[in-house]
């Protein structure tokens, strides 16, 4: 029978095999945080070659919505990065808990 001051003595502990297949999750995450960045950097390419483009034969509305198209793809790759970041320390953090 337990008592509440063998649970107070430390018999009761958090579950450290919990964060079992960590590296098969860290190459998953991996891996389609790298299809992310490929998928901005090809849309920042064809967003800003369709602003150049746009810009110099005086269409000026394509030219914006290219333009915005350059900042979403900026902010993608940049979120997606912050997200691997982000992966990975909780990757590492979790058998420390």
């Amino acid at each position: 029978m337990t008592t509440p001051f063998r649970l107070a003595a430390g018999d009761v502990g958090p579950n450290f095999g919990a964060v079992g297949g960590s590296g098969d999750l860290r190459a998953i995450v991996g891996a389609l945080l790298t299809y992310g960045l490929i998928v901005a950097v090809l849309m920042l390419i064809v967003s800003a070659t369709t602003w150049a483009i746009a810009s110099s034969s005086g269409s000026w509305h394509t030219a914006q919505k290219a333009k915005l198209g350059c900042f979403v793809a900026i902010g993608g790759a940049a979120l997606t990065g912050a997200a691997l970041t982000w992966a990975n320390w909780l990757l590492d953090i979790g058998p420390h808990l």
